[in-house]
């Protein structure tokens, strides 16, 4: 008798649950850190004009973190709804609970790649021109969870160089995310740093998209203070990811309205990119699973 009850009890507490999910009045967005907050909930205001009533809820609610992991315990603690990764962030989320997020779709460049590169930048005025001439001297990375402003130069650099990181520059440091260390590579605050860009078009121009690009479009760079010193092989664009536990049909929705954005709303694409991209493809947790290994490796969780 007693396990009758509770059997009936814990399908009741189910029934619940997905009448819960079924009715989710709120869609909350994760806005990773790493650039100004108000830049970065401008870019994103567009989703709460029409996305409510594509997928059924009554708001999109924006949620900027500090740091990417802020991003990534939302995720975990199943507080957020979608959210856009790098790949190192999404493979973070997938070590501590590989059923938290799905990979659902990512962003195709102009030139129809579906990878970006980490990109080494120094003041033009350091007199420093090349990847060698930083031997001894000052790194900085953008955020300890961010693929291309830590994960990927942290294990390809060595190759470059023959050394390890720690043995080949005097000392490494974080710049609080993308936009901070640019900015933090311009005052002098390091000798160079790395951050993202698509590597399509001109590095003079900040590239199509990437940090260097927004950070152009805000008129807070001016290229000509920068030279590149170093570019990655290609990373793989960082996935939207959605709570797995989020109902089928709304999963299908948010998918579909998505992938249309780039043609129903070019410029809310654009801003919440962060610059000229083709539009999204779909994508699966298969696509990640190199960076998930080499995170693994590299960093651990």
């Amino acid at each position: 008798m007693v396990k009758k009850a509770l059997f009936a009890a814990t399908a009741l507490l189910a029934l619940a649950g997905a009448a819960a999910a079924e009715n989710l009045k709120e869609f909350r967005v994760g806005i990773l850190g790493g650039e100004n907050e108000a830049d970065r909930l401008r870019n994103f205001q567009c989703l709460s004009e029409k996305l409510p009533a594509a997928i059924g809820v009554e708001k999109v609610s924006f949620f900027p973190a500090a740091d990417y992991d802020g991003v990534v315990q939302g995720l975990l603690g199943g507080t957020l709804d979608y959210a856009e990764l790098g790949a190192s962030a999404y493979a973070k989320v997938y070590l501590a609970n590989p059923k938290a997020v799905e990979p659902i779709l990512t962003t195709v460049q102009t030139d129809g790649a579906t990878g970006y590169y980490s990109v080494m930048v120094a003041r033009k005025d350091s007199g420093i021109k090349k990847l060698e001439e930083m031997k001894g001297k000052k790194l900085g990375f953008a955020d300890p969870d961010s693929t291309s402003g830590y994960l990927v130069p942290l294990v390809t650099l060595p190759e470059a160089t023959g050394a390890p990181v720690k043995e080949y520059f005097s000392s490494t440091g974080f710049g609080g995310g993308h936009e901070n260390l640019v900015l933090e590579v311009v005052k002098g605050n390091f000798d160079a740093g790395t951050t993202w860009a698509s590597g399509v078009g001109e590095f003079k121009d900040g590239y199509s998209s990437g940090n260097l690009r927004k950070m152009v479009d805000k008129g807070i760079l001016n290229m000509d203070d920068l030279v590149e010193l170093w570019k990655s092989p290609l990373i793989p664009n960082g996935p939207v990811v959605v709570r797995s536990s989020l109902n089928e049909d709304m999963k299908a929705k948010f998918k579909a309205f998505m992938m249309d954005l780039p043609k129903s709303d070019p410029a809310c694409f654009s801003a919440i990119q962060g610059g000229d991209f083709k539009g999204f493809t779909e994508v699966n947790v298969d696509f990640y699973k190199p960076i998930v290994d080499v995170r693994k490796a590299a960093i651990g969780g």
